[in-house]
């Protein structure tokens, strides 16, 4: 929070020109501060003041200060104080993360229980919990470098791949970190994703700064070691990299609260430099002040209450629309209230009361209606509007729609990173959801093993039978069942996806 406000100004400078008019009418229309003289001839003057009230002076508090207080913050308010951009909500809630987790043999020493690499998907697995809704990618590496899973939001894909990864899959022993950065800067893209990347390591090759110290255009993300060693332990060669955090690993959960700071940090800088994003205008902060200003006016003695009373006239006076659905559409559009209803999490009521079409898409899929947030945003000819609907499609389950919805938004909005990264993690998700059902040996999208199932019959005394299965009421399984019904290890089908990534490599 107080790096973003490095990049504070005012969205409407102009009527900041209004603060020394305000300053010169206070100056005019206050009260001057005088000593009464006594009231009767004749007396001493101490025995005058004693038969005086008051004290001899104005009062060091009068109505006109508070009037003069919230013409200040009005002013200040309408020039719209801002330090921050608005995220996209469909895009990221907070920054993209790649995990770069070092996974060797060195990993597996029992020097943190119950092991380096153990407590390392400890660690990732709380991480990703934290950053419940944000996008996170995650990268093995040794000897090569290789992408695990590419960015989402769902845990549930990120869960299974980590548990399978052990050195025994990875396919060359080494230290490529520097190839896993490449990697990593890759998934994020730079340029229209700003994001960060988190090595969890136990050690670093020397060689491998040079590729975290070379210049770049654009300038490469920023950078956080978390280092899985036991306490007290350094490893210096990582203070020369720049733009970089460190953190220790530790027992409870204060690494964890560093890494969001930094990553936070780093996504409000880059937000800010982003001028296709909108700057969050803050002056109805102000506002609350003077609200609360306005309230003494009411107060016996204090000025100005006939405004508001001339105000509230002026208001019942207007012609007004005639509405029959409630009090509230006295004072609000049925957006301003959907938006109310959204500020407070309500998100199948804002669904209900939005009119404009991308909101009420964007509260059904906030509230997981995700087939009517598809069929909204189907409906809209916008980039937006296609990238939205390829995202509730994947939470739906519905791959191929998704892919198809991504490629719409490039065709709309050619060279558009986000669409780019989740059109491959819906690629990545069909892709393995089809390898299993393959390897599996499961059948087509009937639910049935088999047409013919074969098996043993001991009263027919092991003689081969033939049953017809019937596939009457026989349901498609979806792709959970299918994920959960895969019976290859999942180290071994890392390994065998690693081993592709380097014959491809070498050819």
């Amino acid at each position: 929070m107080i790096e973003s406000f490095d990049q504070f100004h005012f969205l409407r400078p102009l009527w900041l020109l209004a603060l020394p008019v305000i300053a010169l009418l206070w100056r005019f229309a206050r009260p001057k501060r005088q000593t009464n003289e006594p009231a009767v001839q004749g007396i001493a003057p101490h025995l005058a003041m004693a038969l005086q009230v008051g004290s001899g002076q104005t009062q060091r508090l009068v109505p006109i200060d508070g009037v003069m207080l919230c013409g200040l913050l009005i002013v200040l308010a309408v020039a719209g104080p801002t330090w921050s951009r608005i995220p996209n909500p469909l895009v990221a809630e907070t920054a993209p993360l790649v995990v770069a987790l070092k996974v060797t043999e060195s990993m597996e020493q029992s020097d943190l229980a119950p092991s380096r690499l153990e407590r390392s998907k400890f660690k990732i697995l709380d991480l990703i919990s934290a950053r419940a809704g944000a996008r996170t990618a995650l990268i093995a590496y040794s000897g090569t470098a290789h992408r695990v899973a590419p960015l989402t939001e769902d845990p549930n894909i990120l869960r299974p791949l980590l548990e399978g990864l052990s050195a025994a899959v990875m396919p060359v022993s080494g230290d490529a970190a520097g190839a896993a950065l490449e990697l990593a800067v890759d998934n994020i893209g730079t340029k229209n994703s700003p994001g960060a990347v988190l090595f969890v390591l136990d050690d670093m090759n020397p060689a491998q700064i040079a590729t975290f110290t070379a210049d770049r255009d654009p300038p490469r993300p920023p950078v956080i070691f978390l280092t899985a060693l036991p306490s007290g332990s350094k490893l210096s060669q990582l203070d020369k990299v720049p733009n970089a955090k460190i953190v220790e690993i530790t027992a409870d959960n204060s690494d964890i609260l560093q890494i969001e700071r930094a990553v936070r940090s780093a996504y409000a800088a880059a937000l800010a430099d982003d001028d296709r994003l909108d700057w969050d205008d803050r002056g109805w902060i102000l506002g609350w002040p003077a609200l609360l200003l306005i309230l003494f006016w009411f107060r016996r003695g204090w000025t100005m209450k006939w405004l508001s009373i001339g105000m509230f006239g002026v208001w019942s006076l207007a012609p007004q629309a005639s509405y029959a659905e409630g009090w509230q559409d006295w004072f609000w559009t049925p957006d301003q209230q959907g938006q109310r209803a959204l500020n407070h999490k309500e998100f199948s009521k804002a669904a209900t009361l939005f009119q404009d079409p991308y909101l009420k898409g964007y509260s059904a899929y906030k509230a997981g209606q995700y087939a009517e947030a598809s069929e909204i945003f189907a409906a809209q000819a916008t980039a937006d509007a296609a990238f939205a609907e390829g995202m509730a499609r994947i939470r739906n389950r519905e791959y191929r729609p998704a892919i198809a919805a991504f490629d719409k938004a490039l065709e709309r909005k050619p060279g558009w990173q986000e669409a780019e990264q989740n059109r491959d993690l819906a690629k990545f998700i069909l892709d393995y959801v089809e390898t299993s059902r393959e390897q599996s040996d499961t059948g087509e999208d009937s639910g049935i093993g088999a047409d013919d199932v074969v098996f043993d019959n001991a009263e027919a005394k092991g003689k081969d039978t033939v049953i017809e299965a019937s596939d009457l009421d026989a349901a498609p399984l979806t792709s959970e069942q299918w994920i959960s019904s895969i019976d290859t290890d999942m180290g071994k089908f890392l390994r065998s996806r690693f081993l592709l990534d380097n014959q491809g490599v070498r050819e």
